[in-house]
Formats: C-alpha cells, structure tokens, sequence
C-alpha cells in the first residue's frame, strides 16, 4: 500500500527520488521521507503528510547531493499507516543505532514484537512505533562488528540475507548504507521492480516511477536479494548468497510518461472515465475463444475470489454467467477466502487491478496448495499475483491514478462478460462489439439535479435487482470512496426487511429501473419508497410515465440489453459519484484513508 523508490545513478538522487515519490501518490499514504548516501553519512528528510503540500517548504529536499561525483544513491518511501500513527518519528526511512544503515519498507513484519523485544535487551533504542525499524537494527547486528568500532564484517548483501531469514511476513525493502555507494533490496509478497537505464538504475513498487527513466525492466522473485551499484546489478537465489546462475528476463514496457498525465482534465477520475469507451473496446476484443484458457471454458464449478470494486465485478460475472450457462459460481470475499470451506472441484478465478492485492494474491497461494488450476484477471503482467496463477488474462486499461477504480472495473466486466459471450456460445457477440459506443453518449449527459439531491444528504441507498444490484453496490462504493457520503447498496426488495426504517425526506435513494423482468416488481419499490419521502434518482427511460410520475430525477438510460445496460448504469454511476465529489469540494483522485494497491492482508 506504500510506495518504495530507490535511485542509483549520475543524477541528483534527491530530485529523482522526490520526483518519483510524487507519481506514487496515487497509492495512498500519510507521511514521506527519503535518505541520500552523502559519503560519510546519510542525509536525510522525512516527515507526516504530502509530498506536495510540504515540498514549498523543503527547498533542501531536491538538493541533498552536496559532492560532485558520477554516482548517487538515494532511497524514498511513502507510508500508509499500520503500526503507529502518521507523525515524523513513524515516517521512513528507519535507521539503525548507528545512523549509518536506512531501510525503507513495504508489508507488514508479523514477528517484529518478538524480535524488537530482543534488540532491546541486546542494547537497541528504538525510535517509532513501527515494525519495520527491527528490519534496521537487526541489519546493524548482521553488518557491523561488536567492538564499538563499527566496523563492517561482510557485504551489505550477505547481511540482508542473514536478516531475511529472521523476518515473519511480506516485505519490500531497500537497504542504503552509508559510503558503500549501494543499494541492496529483497522482496517477500510485497511488489517491487527494478529499472535498468543506461548508467542507472531506479527501484519501485510500481511502473509509474521508472517510466521517466526506462522502459527495461527486471521484476525479481520472493526471497531474492538485488544488489544495484555504479558496476551494474546482480540478483543472488534466496538462501544460497549466490549469483543467480542465469540472468533474469528484462520485460520492454509499452507504457509512456503521457499515459500517465491529466491531459486537461481536472482530476484523474474524470479522465480514465472518459477513457473507458477505448479501454472496454480493447478489453472486450482481447479475448475469444480460442484464447479463454481452455480450463475456464471447461469448468463447471467456478470459485471467484477478489476484493472492494474487483468483488463487484466478479458478483456481475457469477449472475450473467449461471443465467447464460448453468454453470456454478461460487463468490468469496478475498479477505474470507483463508477461512472458507476449500472448493472440491473446479477452477479458481481471482481479479485484481495491480496484481499486488495480498488477499487475492494469498487465495491463488492457497488454491494451489489444492492443486486447483487458478486464472487471474489483471491490468499489471509481471505482478505478483501473474507469478503465482496458472493462467493470465490482463484487462488492458493502462494506468490508472486515481485511488478510486473506475475504467479499470469497466476493463475486468469487459473482460469477464466476454468469458461469458464465450461460454455461451456468443449469444451477445452482437452486443458486446458495439457496447463501447453506448457509453459515449454517458459522457456528456448532465448530472446537475441530482448533484442537487445528493450533495446535503449524510446518508443515501442504492438499489437494484438481479444483476444490477451488484451494480448498485458498485456504484455506491464509489460514492463514499471519493465523497465521503455514507451509502449502502441493498437488493430493492429487502429495504422492507429493516432499511425502510431509516428513510425519510433527508436520505435519497438511487435506483436503476430499466425494462425486463424485474420492471413491474421494481416500480412497485420505487412507490414503496416515495410513500416514505425519500427523494428519488432514477437510472431509467426518461419517458416512461411511471417513472416521470415517482422520480425527483431520472438520469436518462437507453434500453438496449443487459450487457449494454450494465455498462451504461456503471458509468452513469461513476460520473454521479464524481460530479457529487467535486461539488463538495473533495480530494477525488486522492480519497482519505485509502490505498490504490492493498498489498497488505
């Protein structure tokens, strides 16, 4: 969930690392820091809260390279908050006693209570509350002689891998030891990548960073040790303190620096919404059926596992999917997923945008210690969870910034309705050829009234049937994602069953109300809730007289299939939620307390 960078190179490291810790601000975080090898010491700057509300206030953050020298090394990290609250002392990078050993860290240290316990009676002072500052003091028993000298007694390298096989848990980490003109790293179910450019090389947990710099990319296995100095890299096996006997594959990125700007818009959400015609075009088409892995064609007893808006897509897929085929899908939260019955037969398909998601990634783990043949539905190859699956579908959405998942759930329902066009057949191969064009009318339709309804409210329902009420629920995570509204999505019928009680002229409901069997049964929801008060919002014909006679506002949807219904409605769900955020004035692309990749369970 936080972002690692590290630099070594002929540039100023302050200004690279500064740099790339900005492009990873999307992925969520509360406090910053980087540390720069100035010979004899390590420079160093960190503290609680954004890069770009403090940078006007750190004029010395870019400028930390004092020496004129044709190398530099520096490591930076961006932290979300597990162990300890956002404040300066908590911010990395974390030191050893010495002050000479800086660690950066992503993941979580299962067993630092035990091993911090230790390092006390041995003499360690500690200053945060962190688990990864054991990563620094234990490095500093591994490195340096017991004589007060301080002097080394092996390789940084051999002592990460002694230390490595102390640690409990997941971890990135980037180590910098003062004057050895080095960075050295492992990685344990956290992401990291490293960059290879011409005379230097950067580090980080995603693409965004090291697109300025190269596009040769090298991603490292669990339990490798990666040593980075002016000579070149080398990555040493886990546990043989070795040379890797065979170079690792260098993956060439189609990815671009301007795929990754604004390009006029406001925020980063509006812009990948408006991507989304483009992207459900390449996701829809990437696939027929001769390359659906021939597993997931054959299965009838399908297990999907994913978490938050990637959930949602699975739930969409699992009810199209058993409508069309007769096929079983079983739908498991990622986080449940280690404490469910295991499945007896069938195969496991896991969605994940960055690949990086620890529960999802920990299901894949887990299914194939039972031998089930696993397909992943990624936007990242080359992620964690791609290493682990048996077969790799990627949605094709490029980069997505903003914290806040909207083309990128367009990408994976593209991807996952065209597994069902092909289960079945094709009976929608019509439909979902032309589908990207029906979301481009979406797009310019305005939202003004019903921003109008939702903007004084504290709480809202979302409501649907059959496969829109998953929809729904998409539809109201993204409200409070970016507008801090409290919204819950409800199948329409069991708002009776407890909810009804809450409703009043001060909680609005939106409700999706389109042709098909669920119409009349769904009207007569709609009247239930307007007895009540409650304002209503209406995805649905903008003629129908019914719906004209109970809407406070409809949002104009054209009928034209389910497949194309479920698109239209998720857009038109995901500019609400915008349109509502950005009248309240909130940080969109940058929600509190959110993280773009949980790679912590």
């Amino acid at each position: 969930m936080c972002g690692i960078v590290g630099y070594g190179g002929f540039r100023n490291a302050g200004s690279v690392l500064l740099e790339g810790l900005l492009l990873l601000e999307y992925r969520g975080y509360d406090s910053f820091g980087i540390a720069v090898d100035a010979g004899s010491d390590l420079l160093v700057m960190k503290r609680a809260g954004r890069i770009s509300d403090a940078t006007t206030n750190l004029p010395a953050f870019e400028n930390f390279t004092n020496t004129e020298k044709d190398w530099y090394t520096g490591i930076g990290h961006t932290r979300w908050a597990t162990h300890g609250p956002p404040c300066d002392s908590n911010a990395h990078p974390h030191f050893d006693c010495t002050g000479k050993i800086a660690i950066v860290h992503n993941g979580i240290i299962e067993n630092y209570h035990t091993l911090k316990e230790e390092l006390i009676r041995a003499g360690h002072v500690f200053s945060s509350d962190t688990d990864s500052e054991v990563v620094a003091h234990l490095l500093e028993d591994a490195y340096f002689s017991k004589d007060g000298q301080n002097t080394p007694i092996r390789t940084v390298a051999n002592a990460v891998e002694i230390v490595q096989g102390q640690l409990h848990g997941s971890y990135a980490i980037l180590v910098l030891v003062a004057s050895t003109e080095e960075i050295v790293a492992v990685r344990c179910n956290s992401p990291l990548v490293l960059g290879i450019g011409d005379s230097e090389f950067i580090f980080a947990s995603d693409m965004l960073p090291i697109i300025e710099y190269t596009n040769r990319v090298v991603y490292p296995d669990d339990g490798d040790i990666i040593c980075v100095t002016k000579l070149g890299y080398h990555i040493y096996r886990k546990g043989d303190g070795t040379k890797a006997p065979d170079p690792y594959p260098v993956t060439i990125l189609t990815l671009s620096p301007q795929q990754v700007k604004k390009g006029g818009y406001p925020h980063y959400m509006l812009k990948e919404i408006y991507e989304e015609p483009e992207v459900l075009y390449q996701a829809v088409h990437s696939l027929t059926p001769d390359t659906v892995p021939r597993a997931l064609m054959d299965a009838e007893y399908i297990t999907v596992v994913a978490c938050g808006t990637s959930y949602h897509a699975g739930m969409i897929f699992g009810h199209m999917l058993e409508a069309t085929t007769g096929k079983i899908v079983r739908l498991e939260i990622g986080s449940e997923f280690k404490y469910a019955h295991s499945p007896v037969r069938g195969v496991l398909l896991t969605i994940s945008q960055s690949g990086e998601t620890a529960d999802t990634v920990a299901a894949v783990r887990r299914g194939s210690c039972f031998n089930f043949e696993s397909v992943v539905i990624t936007n990242v190859l080359g992620s964690s969870i791609t290493r682990e699956a048996t077969h790799t579908l990627l949605m094709h959405a490029g980069p997505e910034i903003s914290v806040a998942a909207t083309k990128s759930f367009i990408a994976q329902l593209g991807v996952l309705l065209q597994i069902v066009n092909c289960s079945s057949g094709g009976v929608f191969e019509e439909e979902l050829s032309h589908v990207h064009k029906a979301i481009v009318p979406i797009l310019s339709l305005s939202f003004d009234a019903a921003v109008d309804i939702c903007v004084p409210a504290e709480h809202m329902f979302y409501i649907g049937r059959g496969v829109f009420y998953p929809v729904m629920m998409e539809g109201a995570l993204k409200l409070k994602e970016i507008s801090y509204i409290h919204a819950e999505a409800y199948a329409a019928g069991e708002l009776k069953h407890g909810p009804f009680a809450l409703l009043s002229p001060e909680t609005p409901v939106v409700a999706v109300c389109l042709p098909g069997s669920t119409y009349a049964v769904m009207t007569g929801n709609l009247k239930e809730i307007k007895a009540r008060g409650s304002p209503l919002i209406v995805l649905g014909d903008p003629h129908a007289p019914e719906l004209i006679e109970l809407a406070d506002c409809i949002i104009p949807i054209k009928h034209e299939g389910v497949m194309t219904d479920i698109f239209t409605t998720s857009v038109a769900l995901q500019l609400l939620a915008y349109h509502v955020a950005s009248r309240l004035g909130r940080d969109i692309d940058k929600p509190r307390n959110l993280a773009k990749s949980v790679t912590v369970e």
